[in-house]
């Protein structure tokens, strides 16, 4: 009896296609960056004719903004959702939040997305244009909303929300950057977990509403 073989990739299910593109062009623009990356290439890695990667995306725009909402806009969507489900204090939500943030993106092949997008945004503005609509706009009330209700609880002290958010992830896109430009020049081992303690700490001190004198 003969072995079964393998299917040969472009023999497998149609529906599978678009993951597999995803996962390859994911992996090509981290790689190469924006302006470095090709479509052939993409369909190179993904198994696919350049014709197939067509059929699905009419060009590097469409298949850039893709893989950043299937990769990192579902991962906010699903925070927000979350944040609504969870019972804790603000301080707990936006650790929580941050904590999130690094496991799935600092951390991971997508911190090269954000990257990325610094470093090119001057040379395709429509590619910074999106990500600042549908990325950092997301990740800009997902913050401003936890610090506005700690403020209403008197959790934080009252601050400036509508600045301060961005001193709230400022500290993460600096380790994204550190990671990709400096870390290999660094004796220090990338600990991303150290960083992000060292963040909430001054954060949440600074974030600490002052005690009621009139108590006791």
């Amino acid at each position: 009896m003969s072995a079964v073989l393998p299917s040969p990739r472009w023999q497998r299910r149609a529906e599978a296609r678009p993951q597999e593109l995803l996962e390859a062009a994911l992996a090509v623009f981290v790689e190469r960056g924006y302006a470095a990356t090709r479509l052939d290439e993409v369909a190179r890695r993904a198994g696919v004719a350049k014709a197939t990667l067509y059929l699905y995306y009419a060009n590097k725009l469409e298949l850039f903004k893709a893989v950043v909402r299937h990769a990192l806009i579902a991962g906010l969507d699903e925070a927000a959702l979350g944040q609504v489900e969870m019972p804790e204090g603000s301080r707990a939500r936006l650790s929580r939040l941050l904590r999130l943030f690094g496991q799935r993106v600092a951390c991971s092949p997508l911190s090269g997305i954000p990257k990325l997008v610094m470093a090119e945004a001057g040379n395709f503005p429509e590619v910074a244009r999106f990500y600042h609509d549908e990325v950092i706009r997301r990740g800009r009330d997902l913050v401003t909303g936890i610090l506005r209700r700690g403020i209403e609880t008197g959790e934080f002290r009252a601050i400036d929300v509508d600045h301060a958010w961005r001193a709230v992830i400022a500290p993460l896109l600096l380790a994204i950057i550190w990671k990709h430009s400096f870390q290999a020049f660094d004796p220090e081992p990338w600990d991303f977990e150290r960083h992000l303690e060292a963040h909430l700490d001054l954060l949440f001190n600074g974030l600490a509403a002052a005690p009621d004198k009139t108590e006791g």
